[in-house]
């Protein structure tokens, strides 16, 4: 799974930031990562350098393999929260549309017919 990490100008320390994001990502996404071929981040400070509330943003853009992108985003008081919960939101839309596939898939196989019972003819 390639983690790419792209902050805007307000954000500092994007080295740390990059590598601080592909951990909590590897850790949460773990169970799912052989499905997840990249997820995109995007970091930004909605109002740079004044403080404010709930003016730290992260978006997150999974790639899946033959399936639409799935995109969600959290917006907090600081980027570690943002961080991590873009990723829980993540997981639970990943896990969600993996849930609607495999449904999916037992739908549409084919189901053996039942021979009648000689027994009740």
């Amino acid at each position: 799974m390639q983690v790419q990490v792209n902050t805007d100008k307000n954000i500092a320390g994007r080295e740390a930031l990059a590598r601080h994001v592909s951990a909590v990502l590897n850790s949460t996404l773990s169970h799912v990562s052989e499905h997840v071929t990249r997820v995109e981040v995007h970091l930004s400070d909605e109002n740079g350098h004044k403080k404010s509330d709930n003016d730290k943003r992260c978006m997150m853009e999974a790639r899946l393999e033959h399936t639409p992108p799935i995109a969600v985003t959290h917006q907090t008081d600081n980027l570690d929260q943002a961080i991590r919960g873009a990723s829980e939101k993540l997981i639970r839309s990943i896990e969600s549309h993996l849930g609607k596939l495999r449904d999916q898939k037992l739908r549409d196989r084919p189901q053996p017919e039942i021979a009648p019972n000689p027994s009740e003819e």
